[in-house]
């Protein structure tokens, strides 16, 4: 599949990989015995895509995806997620040719912590105006890759969310 469909459908490729993870965070929960609810947000203008809740802990998270070997360095995050309880980041890396999801990059805390710091470096619009200039997105951070955690699988993403699994 060429990298420009990947551009040039990015929307729909994005809903696909969300409904393929939610897909495998509802059957790892399910296999701890676990209900999960998932609310989506309309727009993502509070700074997050979905609200899991599982065990009482409630998790704002904002979703990002890249194919595997994309020259992706960052991720811009809404500010406001910042406000939410527990919000979090979950930057997805899938293979390009299968959509298979292939690891997990994490921002985020403990629940019931605040999100990190997102830094001071505020992202600009991807185009210009009629003159050229970016204008600023004053409410969006840059977060730099090498601050995300990765994670190895749908497992280790369940218990950053939701705490390990109690023996």
């Amino acid at each position: 599949m060429p990298d420009t469909f990947h551009n040039d459908a990015s929307s729909l490729r994005e809903q696909y990989i969300e409904y393929g993870f939610l897909g495998e965070l509802c059957r790892e929960m399910w296999k701890r015995g676990i209900e999960m609810d998932i609310l989506r947000s309309h727009t993502d203008r509070s700074g997050y895509d979905i609200l899991l809740e599982a065990n009482g802990i409630e998790r704002h998270v904002q979703l990002k995806s890249s194919f595997v070997g994309a020259k992706t360095a960052r991720q811009t995050v809404n500010t406001r997620l910042a406000d939410k309880p527990s919000g979090c980041v979950v930057w997805i890396l899938f293979d390009p040719e299968t959509f298979e999801l292939a690891a997990f990059l994490w921002f985020g805390a403990p629940s019931g912590k605040p999100l990190p710091y997102l830094g001071n470096k505020i992202a600009k619009h991807a185009k210009g105006d009629q003159h050229g200039h970016k204008a600023q997105r004053d409410a969006i951070r840059v977060v730099n890759k090498g601050r995300f955690e990765g994670l190895r699988g749908i497992p280790e993403l369940a218990d950053r969310l939701f705490g390990p699994v109690e023996n």
